[in-house]
This record gives structure tokens, C-alpha cells and sequence, in this order.
């Protein structure tokens, strides 16, 4: 793949004019035809506009072009340059969907709604694809074929890929946490469940007292008290 300089044109102008270069060395440096760069020698091209130094612009060294003016079998090449820039990242726009599947994504869309209803409208957008007013109008009801409209998971219709389902639900799940009675029985510390269960004591029953008279010893206290008497 042929890498043309900056503003290839300009470029060929400052070079036609301050350079002793061949064409062909010119026109393979700017990708240009040859008879291009003849009719800006010329004058009879590129009228108007103001040639660019590759030097300043850090795509030629003095060096690079004193050995091409002396050999003009030589090739000129962008030189590589003395800063490294990141690569700008790409930010992810909504999710291309092949036009097979565009009629499945209001079923994928309420399936989402319905099994992840913390899932963000703009989520849901980058999972299938889809914009803002057809998930607000599945949510209401007002979509055009809701009574047609059947739940299906997006995964299975290749509208999205289980890692993707995975990381929106976890990125929601997050930013959202589940209340507390909705995230089920948890689990005891170990210092709760190990520890040794006290037996509550049972109540003391108080001794009932006898309700039957021991009829012999009333009467040995009797004769006991008579015997006194006499």
C-alpha cells in the first residue's frame, strides 16, 4: 500500500520548485502520475496552491533528497517519524445488524427488557443494535407489532454474542446493585454457624402439694395428743 505525504499536491509543488528531482522521483513520492507533475512544472496544473516542505513537515530529510537529486534511480520514502503517537481509540458506535436479522430485534430488545430490566436504553442499543425510540416504544407498548412481539434471547439469534451479554449485565449489575430480599438467603459467617447452640434451661415445675391426708399418721398424733391429756 502506497503511503502518500501530506497534502500531496503542495507537496509536489515545493519540490517541482526547490528541487532538482526527476518527475517520476516527484510523482512516486506524492502518488501522483508523472504527467501531473510535468503539467505543474509547467504550470499548466495546481495553479493557486502553495507548496508544503516535506522537511519542515518531518516527511523528508535534507539528506534523503541531496541523495535522490544525485541518483535518480533512487525511490523517496516517507521517513519515519521521531514521535510515536497513540493510536487514537475507536470509539464503538451501535452494533452493525445484517438485514436477515433486523426483523428479530424488537423480540431480542423484549427479551432484554423483560429478563434484564437493569440494563440501560443505551446497552441495549450497543447489544442489538437498535435505537432509543423502538426501546422506549417495546417498553410502552406502543410498538407497532407488540401483539406479534415474542421474547426470544438475542444470543440465539446472533443479533449478540454471550461475552457482550455478559459484560452489559455485569456492567449494570454494578452501577445498579440488587436490593438485598431480591438477591436470595446468604450465607451465615462461620463464627455464627459453628458456635455451640445453648439449650434453653426448662422452667422449674413447683411441687405440688399433696392433696391426700395421710390418714395414719393423723391419727397416731391424735392418740399422741390424747395420751398427753390423760
Amino acid at each position: 500500500m502506497t503511503i502518500s505525504p501530506l497534502m500531496p499536491k503542495a507537496t509536489a509543488v515545493w519540490l517541482v520548485e526547490n528541487t532538482s528531482l526527476s518527475f517520476d522521483q516527484i510523482a512516486q513520492f506524492c502518488n501522483l502520475h508523472p504527467l501531473e507533475v510535468k503539467a505543474i512544472a509547467d504550470g499548466d496544473a495546481a495553479q493557486g496552491i502553495k507548496g508544503l516542505d516535506p522537511i519542515l513537515t518531518g516527511q523528508l530529510t535534507r539528506e534523503q533528497i541531496s541523495e535522490a537529486e544525485a541518483d535518480p534511480e533512487l525511490r523517496l520514502h516517507i521517513a519515519d517519524p521521531k514521535v510515536r503517537l497513540p493510536e487514537a481509540a475507536q470509539k464503538k458506535g451501535p452494533r452493525y445488524t445484517p438485514v436477515s436479522r433486523r426483523q428479530d430485534r424488537p423480540n431480542a430488545i423484549l427479551w432484554l427488557v423483560r429478563n434484564h430490566p437493569e440494563l440501560k436504553d443505551s446497552q441495549i442499543m450497543r447489544l442489538v443494535g437498535t435505537t432509543k425510540s423502538t426501546i422506549q416504544a417495546i417498553r410502552d407498548r406502543t410498538h407497532w407489532n407488540s401483539a406479534n412481539l415474542t421474547p426470544l434471547d438475542p444470543v440465539t439469534l446472533g443479533l449478540s454474542s454471550q461475552i457482550d451479554l455478559d459484560l452489559e449485565v455485569q456492567r449494570a449489575a454494578k452501577e445498579k446493585p440488587a436490593p438485598a430480599e431480591a438477591q436470595g438467603a446468604t450465607l451465615l459467617p462461620a463464627a455464627v454457624t459453628t458456635a455451640p447452640k445453648e439449650v434453653p434451661e426448662e422452667p422449674a415445675v413447683p411441687e405440688k402439694k399433696s392433696a391426700e391426708l395421710n390418714v395414719e399418721a393423723v391419727f397416731a398424733k391424735l392418740k399422741q395428743i390424747g395420751g398427753k391429756n390423760e
